[in-house]
Order: structure tokens, then C-alpha cells, then sequence
């Protein structure tokens, strides 16, 4: 999805897949029982509230006057926050990697985490400049 903005194409059906996928994942974290808010129901949250803009700035504004802005930046957070859990995902699941961050507060996890957010700056800003709406519909 993100490559089809740096592209500048919509790819329509692969934006579908990500975007439902993306909130369906998130809403199905508020499923489990819990005791207390925890940081994982403050990142769904957040996810939830990016693709509150990103979904109706695409589908229901058509990217029209000055909704593809917050198309863009919405779904590229939003595919950000996805990369952000898997990091910490990682972190706590691959024996490796939990080794040298058992408490994810280490370097390595930092690094990565800072990593991958300056990554999606960088995609991020690319794609506003480059993702236009009167590209032709590609799937």
C-alpha cells in the first residue's frame, strides 16, 4: 500500500485488504478480558482513531479537495503502528532478539523502534508529496 502512494497509485484493492485488515486487528484487541487499560489497548486506540480519517478520506470524500492529505498521512501511520507491534512482537516472541531487550527499555529495541519510525517519516512525507488523485485506478 504504501509503495502504490510512493508510486502514486491507488491500488485499490490491496488499500481495501490493508485498511480492514488493519481495523479489524485492532478492534479484535479490545476482545480479550482485562483488568486495566493496558498500552496495547492505548495503541489500538490510536490506530483506530487514525483510521477513523484515513477510511472516510478515501472512501466517503474520494480524496476530494484536501481529504487525500489525510488519506495519506492516516494509512502510513497506520501501517507504522502495525510495524511498531510487530517490533515489540518480536521483541517478546524471538528468543534472539529478547535476549538482548528482555525488558524492550534496551539499546537494540530502541534502535529498532527509532529505526523504523524514521523509516515511515521518510515514506510518509515521500507519499504526501507524491500520491495524487488523478492517478488512474490500479488494482
Amino acid at each position: 500500500m504504501i509503495f502504490g502512494l510512493l508510486a502514486g497509485k491507488r491500488l485499490d484493492g490491496w488499500t481495501a485488504i490493508f485498511l480492514t485488515t488493519t481495523a479489524l486487528t485492532s478492534l479484535t484487541g479490545f476482545l480479550f478480558p482485562v483488568e486495566h487499560i493496558l498500552p496495547s489497548h492505548i495503541l489500538g486506540m490510536l490506530s483506530l482513531l487514525v483510521l477513523a480519517i484515513a477510511i472516510p478520506a478515501r472512501y466517503v470524500f474520494h480524496l476530494a479537495g484536501g481529504w487525500r492529505r489525510p488519506y495519506v498521512i492516516g494509512a502510513a501511520t497506520a501501517l507504522y503502528l502495525n510495524v511498531f507491534v510487530a517490533i515489540v512482537q518480536a521483541f517478546l516472541k524471538i528468543p534472539a532478539l529478547k535476549a538482548m531487550a528482555p525488558i524492550q527499555k534496551e539499546p537494540p529495541f530502541l534502535i529498532a523502534q527509532l529505526l523504523a519510525m524514521g523509516i515511515f517519516i521518510v515514506l510518509g512525507l515521500l507519499a504526501t508529496k507524491r500520491f495524487r488523485v488523478d492517478q488512474r485506478r490500479t488494482a
